[in-house]
């Protein structure tokens, strides 16, 4: 490109053509030599997504064009490009313009559409709160089941309470105990045993006081307020003071033996613990 800028000034180069110098001169001879017409830049080097000015013209070195001509050509296809852009919104700018009258028209389908649009809002609100009263009623019905739970186990302890005073209430009715029972706790205290006692056997007291408290625990667990509890406390009363008589006379018997009923007496005494009856404990002991 610089033997092509060393041209005189008086003889513009056109942008599509070289000037040629007759082979006569003897000082420009080489750098007069004819140069290959240079071809017109592809379109679609310009299309590359990648593409980078700086380094397209880069690529340029070795055409034989002047920069110059290069500017021009590029001017020339800017204007190209410019002129059919201009064609394109010439050719479409009518469709544009009767865009707007083409849609006119819609307006009853829009609004149909808003209607079909409404009419789904307001069921979805509907299936809403149809949810919504469901699962307040589900939960109503869940604390009505729970409840319902509670006042059946209520009930079975209602009916384990009177049948476990009733099954008390039988024992104690039976009388005393001689050593001659079959219970297996009362074998193993025979060698406790007074000789001749008319008293029930520490075991068998054990036994009987060890079921008081079993029942008295479960009405406390139904409520001692409970009409039915209150209906049984009478019952429950007559329960305990039949095992401390049972126990006083017990432990009468085995203090009256000395140092033989002393293991029997420190057994009763135990058991007078468990109904929480020590005052009537320290009175037997007190008592000659």
């Amino acid at each position: 490109m610089a033997h092509l800028a060393a041209l005189s000034p008086t003889r513009p180069v056109s942008s599509r053509s070289f000037a040629l110098v007759s082979s006569s001169s003897s000082s420009d001879g080489e750098d007069d030599a004819p140069l290959p017409f240079p071809t017109a830049l592809p379109r679609s080097d310009f299309l590359a997504p990648d593409f980078d000015p700086a380094e397209y013209l880069s690529s340029l070195a070795n055409r034989h064009q002047t920069l110059e001509d290069l500017r021009s050509d590029l001017r020339e296809r800017s204007a190209a490009i410019s002129t059919e852009l201009l064609e394109l919104v010439n050719a479409n700018y009518t469709s544009f313009l009767s865009l707007g009258d083409e849609l006119k028209g819609g307006e009853e389908k829009v609004e149909d559409v808003r209607v079909a649009l409404l009419g789904f809002r307001r069921a979805v609100e509907e299936i809403e709160t149809r949810v919504k009263e469901r699962g307040s009623e589900v939960g109503g019905l869940n604390r009505d089941l729970s409840d319902v739970r509670v006042e059946i186990e209520t009930g079975r302890k209602m009916l384990e309470l009177d049948e476990r005073i009733s099954a008390l209430e039988g024992q104690l009715a039976i009388g005393n105990i001689g050593p001659d029972s079959d219970d297996s706790d009362e074998e193993e205290d025979d060698e406790d045993e007074l000789e001749g006692a008319v008293g029930s056997s520490s075991a068998k007291l054990a036994q009987l006081a060890n079921e008081y408290v079993t029942i008295d625990d479960l009405a406390n667990d139904i409520g001692r307020e409970t009409p039915f509890v209150r209906k049984m406390e009478e019952r429950l009363i007559r329960c305990r003071n039949t095992i401390l008589l049972d126990l006083g006379t017990a432990s009468k018997e085995a203090k009256k033996a000395g140092i033989r009923g002393q293991a029997k007496l420190l057994k009763l005494m135990g058991i007078y613990s468990l109904l929480d009856a020590q005052a009537e404990a320290v009175k037997i002991l007190k008592s000659n």
